[in-house]
């Protein structure tokens, strides 16, 4: 099962992409976020917390917000795109 991750401003330059393909032994957001955090450790404690989506990101299935889909429980499938937003500030 084959997802387009993509990353993007500060997760971005940890990757050293803006997306790439895995085909991890997941099946739900949770599961990728967790490998993702496992291949690149930059991002190690970044993603989750406690198994959640840490609470100031922003995930993304096939452009829709997982937070209102399922949280990290959301199935995930082939050719599923994966975006992984940091925290934003400004004003």
């Amino acid at each position: 099962m084959t997802v387009e991750l993509r990353f993007f401003a500060t997760f971005r330059a940890a990757v050293g992409q803006k997306s790439v393909e895995r085909d991890y032994d997941a099946a739900t957001v949770g599961e990728y976020l967790a490998a993702i955090e496992a291949e690149w450790p930059e991002l190690a404690g970044q993603l989750l917390e406690d198994g959640e989506i840490r609470p100031q990101l922003s995930v993304l299935k096939n452009g829709r917000e997982v937070a209102h889909i399922e949280g990290p429980a959301t199935p995930i499938g082939d050719g599923d795109s994966l975006s992984v937003f940091p925290p934003v500030a400004g004003g």
